[in-house]
């Protein structure tokens, strides 16, 4: 049929343009450009060429020209010269055609000026006002598609093509309200949208729309309402179950969320394609006139690897470690499958770099005690980094150039820099060192301990800071900050193993060079009062327990704030590092002190 209609209006187009048969060829015209945008997502995009050829051979045929005006004019001039009923209704046809191009290029302004134009040359006495709250949706509603003919063959209706463009007027403002944070605004008109002339796919679509703007605006238990809408409207709405999980987090409903999350990664699995049921089915359908950024950001599609990383991260957050486990090690499965061509490589991806998973789970093995098998991990890591770093790693210590941006955590960060792509390599491998030491602690082995300690400390000797003096925290790089917690973890861990094998002064000197690195640890002043004591040295020993650790601010809690803007690979690392307590010690320290006291006030 479509080649019935492109060779007929090729016959048409060839004759010299005359007013009697003007109704025809627009008619034909209308037809075949509706095949053209219906079946050709492509086509749609940029000027309606063949709308424009036919408005001027219909000036033509009234003789007079139109070559050298712009579309709006054209149209202007057409509908002042038009006035036979016939080949009124077919130029009606048609500008709901172009407003649907239009449309599809966010035009909005160009079609309420067009819809102005036909609502006058239709009735100038019943002409919308201006003025309205929303006038494009006004004008079309109050467009009057020209009744057809029945001697007249559509494929598709004037009055169907008026309410998808209806539809998809609500839908593309609803969208740009919601992205300019007119929450109200977007509320409003994607329920209208919802209520329109869509598909069962695009109705779950602008739901899930609708459930981003409540949760936004602080609904998050109307966001859920409208995403299980989404969700019995079309069951493979893959967004809707993304968003659910996200909503569950931000709600505190972890049990809820890790469910969302495997659902998600269950329907993604059996890789069933998207429904595609359009119900009434239509050539101009809302789904191809409105194409957003932010509706494909809203929309993005998750994949199995990516999905399957998200619930090994929760898990591992909430300290469901034996879950953790299970789904990094089918993460790292997927990997050793062919992960890069399964994700695409976009900033979309909630992925880190490939060897900061390794160290994440890594930790969780370590934390569900399966320490044998973290060495292994940790171990295919520093095989991995062992020639991507060079001996001596100079990058400048503070974030100056708007361009010297975090490395991000996509896995399409962007090309980087050759110097912080030997800090990351860096930063991973020393981590990868540190947790074999604290892995060879727990299995009581403390001269392997020590040596893989030191390893990590080795290892960060190659990175050589280029800032001058000492620059304040907040100003440093990420990666820097990193490594100066991978230090002092280290120091820490080596100097409990030290103070183990009672080597006291290299214990100590571990203990001070992480108080130098960290002045407000507990943790390594807990460790330097502790081997101060047992040299004998109580006074050093109670002062700095007065100055570290008799506040209330020290302690666990300073602990724990100490560790919250880390990766989460050194969670575990960090926990083994905790603020250890010693009722003892206080009491021996305290007891040491009152009798200072009491010495010296005699």
């Amino acid at each position: 049929m479509k080649r019935k209609i492109s060779f007929l209006l090729d016959l048409l187009t060839g004759l010299p343009p005359a007013l009697p048969m003007m109704p025809l060829e627009l008619t034909v015209l209308y037809n075949s450009l509706l095949f053209v945008m219906g079946t050709s997502d492509c086509a749609i995009k940029g000027e309606a060429e063949e709308i424009r050829q036919g408005l001027l051979r219909v000036l033509e045929a009234c003789g007079t020209s139109g070559q050298d005006l712009s579309t709006e004019e054209l149209w202007q001039k057409v509908l002042q010269e038009v006035t036979a009923e016939e080949l009124l209704a077919a130029v009606h046809r048609l500008g709901a055609l172009q407003a649907a191009w239009w449309l599809a290029a966010s035009c909005l302004q160009n079609i309420t000026d067009l819809f102005k134009l036909l609502s006058n040359a239709e009735d100038p006495g019943k002409a919308p006002h201006t003025g309205e709250k929303n006038e494009l949706l006004t004008l079309l509603r109050a467009w009057r598609a020209p009744a057809e003919e029945a001697s007249v063959s559509l494929v598709q209706s004037s009055e169907d093509l008026k309410e998808t463009l209806c539809t998809a007027a609500a839908f593309l403002q609803g969208l740009q309200e919601l992205e300019a944070g007119n929450f109200p605004n977007t509320l409003c008109l994607l329920q209208e949208a919802a209520g329109g002339f869509c598909s069962r796919r695009v109705l779950a679509q602008i739901y899930v729309c609708l459930g981003c703007c409540a949760q936004r605006m602080g609904k998050p238990q109307t966001a859920l309402q409208h995403l299980k809408r989404a969700l019995q409207v079309d069951f493979q709405c893959h967004p809707a179950l993304s968003h659910a999980a996200l909503v569950y987090q931000e709600l505190g409903e972890t049990d809820a969320e890790l469910q969302a999350l495997s659902l998600l990664y269950e329907a993604l699995e059996k890789n069933s394609p998207s429904s595609t049921s359009s119900s009434p089915y239509f050539l101009i359908r809302t789904d191809l006139l409105v194409s957003t950024p932010i509706l494909a950001s809203l929309l993005r599609r998750r994949h199995p690897p990516e999905v399957k990383y998200l619930l090994a991260q929760r898990c591992l957050q909430d300290g469901r470690v034996a879950d953790a486990v299970e789904h990094y090690l089918d993460f790292l499965a997927l990997l050793q499958e062919g992960l890069q061509q399964q994700v695409p490589l976009d900033g979309g991806s909630p992925l880190p770099r490939i060897p900061e998973v390794f160290l994440e789970a890594a930790s969780a093995l370590e934390q569900d005690g399966r320490h044998q098998d973290s060495l292994t991990v940790c171990e295919e890591v520093i095989s991995r980094t062992t020639n991507l770093i060079p001996r001596t790693v100079q990058v400048e210590e503070k974030l100056e150039q708007p361009e010297c941006t975090s490395l991000g955590t996509g896995l399409a960060g962007g090309l980087l820099s050759q110097k912080r792509e030997s800090l990351c390599c860096l930063t991973w491998r020393a981590a990868a060192y540190l947790h074999q030491g604290w892995a060879w602690t727990k299995l009581g082995k403390g001269k392997e301990a020590i040596t893989q300690f030191s390893r990590c400390l080795n290892e960060l000797l190659r990175f050589q800071p280029c800032g001058r003096g000492l620059e304040p925290a907040d100003s440093l790089l990420p990666e820097v900050k990193v490594l100066q917690k991978i230090r002092l973890l280290s120091l820490i861990g080596r100097g409990m193993q030290f103070l183990e094998q009672e080597k006291h002064k290299e214990a100590l000197l571990d203990f001070q060079h992480g108080l130098q690195i960290s002045p407000d640890d507990p943790t390594a002043a807990f460790y330097l009062v502790k081997v101060l004591w047992k040299l004998n040295r109580k006074q050093e020993a109670a002062d700095y327990w007065q100055k570290y650790l008799e506040s209330p601010a020290g302690g666990d809690g300073q602990q724990e704030r100490q560790g919250r803007h880390f990766p989460l690979y050194l969670d575990s690392c960090v926990k083994q590092a905790t603020f250890p307590q010693n009722e003892s010690l206080a009491r021996c320290i305290e007891d040491y002190l009152r009798t200072t006291r009491r010495d010296s006030s005699r």
